[in-house]
């Protein structure tokens, strides 16, 4: 039987963020899931997630969730009289006024509309409504690691973190009902909204970064925000061996702030081969990279072990 991972002791949760995009976050992330028994993985990358793919998701639980993300407008075309007050007061240019066979109609913009909600306050018919639209889709997943949280936005929906709480929600839930002892969260890349909402609750965050310019300025930006929120967190450098003073400079980040630096995994073409074989780079590694997971996941677990207990939020 598999060791659980910190004992038997309260659940908690780990997210993997990276500051940009391109740094390895995804694939990392794959890879301790692989290593990490009794674990629950939340794909909180909702612009572009892949997670699915390499864990190989399966089956589908429960059906799928709709989310609803801004709101739309919505014209009683009955009751509007063709005033145009509508079009005066919008300030993105988002309606206009078009012929119809009876009478001049208002035509909504869907992409220009802001949602505010202003043309349905100042229509003297009322006319206009307002109602949350569909931007996307939440589902839960079997995989050949356990349980996946993931989500889908839809075409041109602005992912403001909304969504991207809703999918931590639902793995906290669906963890804490199944007794699962770790959270493994892939954050999006960034700092903005999105990052901010994998970050509630979490009791520790793993910084993948890069030995590049973009990728040192990218890991102070993210070790500023987490250090904002106060949760513990760590550094992993991948393709640590493509620029010697890059990785020089990250291990010099990581102790004038306090960090600890838990190694590099040196550039491997297994990751890039991995993710075309659509699979972890532990289920077709090479024994030399094999052991340098492995003993990235003891490290990560010893880390994510030390850290206090936090209050699920």
């Amino acid at each position: 039987m598999a060791r659980h991972p910190f004992g038997g002791g309260p659940m908690k949760q780990l997210v993997v963020l990276s500051g940009k995009g391109g740094t390895g976050k995804t694939s990392f992330t794959a890879a301790l899931a692989r290593l990490a028994p009794h674990v629950l993985v939340a794909d909180a990358d909702v612009d572009a997630p892949n997670l699915h793919l390499l864990l190989r998701a399966r089956q589908e639980r429960d059906g799928i969730r709709e989310f609803l993300g801004g709101l739309q407008v919505v014209l009683d075309e009955a009751t509007c009289n063709g005033c145009g007050e509508c079009v005066r007061v919008c300030r993105f240019g988002a309606v206009e006024l078009v012929a119809s066979e009876v009478r001049w109609l208002p035509r909504f913009d869907p992409f220009a509309c802001e949602g505010c909600g202003f043309c349905a306050q100042v229509c003297p018919t009322r006319a206009i409504s307002m109602s949350r639209r569909v931007a996307g889709t939440i589902h839960v997943s079997d995989t050949e690691v356990g349980p996946l949280v993931h989500a889908r936005l839809r075409v041109a929906e602005e992912n403001s973190g909304r969504l991207v709480s809703e999918v931590r929600r639902l793995a906290i839930e669906l963890a804490q009902a199944e007794g699962r002892e770790l959270i493994l969260v892939d954050g999006p890349p960034g700092i903005g909204c999105p990052a901010i909402a994998s970050l509630s609750g979490a009791d520790a965050v793993l910084l993948v970064t890069e030995p590049t310019t973009a990728g040192l300025a990218d890991l102070e930006r993210v070790v500023q925000l987490v250090a904002h929120f106060r949760i513990p967190a760590a550094v992993v450098l991948n393709k640590s061996d493509l620029w010697p003073p890059a990785e020089a400079a990250v291990r010099e980040l990581c102790r004038d702030r306090g960090l600890p630096y838990l190694g590099g995994i040196p550039y491997d073409p297994a990751f890039h081969a991995a993710a075309r074989a659509g699979r972890t780079v532990i289920d077709t590694a090479e024994p030399l990279l094999l052991g340098r997971m492995l003993a990235l996941w003891e490290d990560v677990r010893a880390f994510v072990a030390a850290t206090g207990e936090r209050r699920v939020a």
